[in-house]
């Protein structure tokens, strides 16, 4: 059987997006108590590894991944470029020939998206994508474990998103297509979501708004998100700054979304920018439980790719 690679959600699909939910909703459970360490009781990655390539720096990816697999039964294996042949110019498809031998997955968390994509094309082991410059799947099944869990349902959810277009927002806009969910982008002029993704959920029958007023966009919305409006390896850029100010996710603007909605952010997050304080540390903040969930997310990822979730 061919391997099955997460190089974004429509890898997966919404039936196997919908059970790695619901299977990390019932690992999480069972694990109540128990030390972050501990073998899930039925181990079922037991004997497996998992080797993680890091291009690009990370807490959450590399720490969620790395508990993720353990307490799968499985072990990690971390190489960075800089200590790796990667960094000193091995193409990426021999790296991947070596470790697709060597590993029995791989997750990438590099710049170019055409780097996974060769990845998973020359590994011939599942591959997984940790984040590239295009989409960050991984991070979209937690947050969407975390709309769940906090008591929202995705068909008919209005999600608002705030600031610049970035990847991260580009899975969201995926998984509004699979998952059926509606969703408002507060955006200044210039900034155009990607079309490929825009263009997909608009097919598949979300509504997918794209406005200049922020107010606007928050407006009714069940869940605001948004993200640091300076991405990795980018100069802190006044100029842009000073463009997307007014799409900080503050008080005000949360007045305008739902009273029990919540507000998500992937993290790091530079308070005072792309939010206030009051809304991060606030009481419809669930930024933490959306961090944590990383790993549960990530778990189930790691299930589906091994062929233990979802349809074979």
């Amino acid at each position: 059987m061919a391997a099955r690679h997460f190089l974004d959600l429509a890898d997966a699909g919404p039936d196997a997006i919908a059970a790695m939910i619901s299977d990390a909703i019932e690992r999480k459970a069972a694990r109540k108590g128990w030390p972050k360490g501990k073998a899930d009781a039925d181990a079922p990655l037991a004997g497996r590894v998992l080797a993680m390539v890091f291009e690009k720096n990370s807490t959450r990816t590399r720490v969620s991944f790395d508990i993720a697999i353990r307490q799968l039964g499985g072990t990690p294996l971390v190489l960075d470029a800089g200590t790796s042949q990667l960094g000193r110019g091995e193409t990426v498809a021999d790296t991947a020939r070596v470790l697709g031998r060597m590993a029995d997955a791989i997750m990438v968390r590099t710049d170019d998206h055409a780097k996974v994509e060769e990845m998973a094309a020359y590994a011939g082991v599942p591959v997984i994508n940790g984040l590239t410059d295009r989409s960050h799947p991984c991070q979209i099944v937690a947050d969407l474990l975390t709309v769940i869990e906090h008591g929202k349902a995705l068909p008919g959810l209005k999600l608002a998103w705030l600031g610049d277009c970035n990847n991260v927002m580009n899975s969201v806009v995926e998984a509004a297509g699979l998952m059926r969910f509606d969703m408002a982008i507060g955006t200044p002029r210039g900034y155009v979501p990607e079309a490929r993704y825009l263009d997909a959920a608009r097919a598949a029958g979300s509504d997918i708004t794209v406005t200049h007023d922020a107010a606007e966009a928050a407006a009714g919305a069940d869940v605001v998100v948004t993200d640091t409006w300076i991405s990795m390896g980018q100069a802190h850029a006044a100029e842009k700054l000073a463009e997307l100010a007014p799409y900080q996710v503050n008080a005000t603007l949360m007045a305008r979304a739902k009273p029990d909605a919540r507000f998500l952010h992937c993290l790091p997050a530079h308070v005072g920018e792309e939010v206030s304080a009051d809304v991060f540390e606030g009481p419809q903040s669930v930024v933490f439980d959306e961090a944590e969930n990383r790993i549960h997310a990530q778990k189930s990822v790691l299930l589906w790719c091994f062929g233990l979730l979802g349809n074979s």
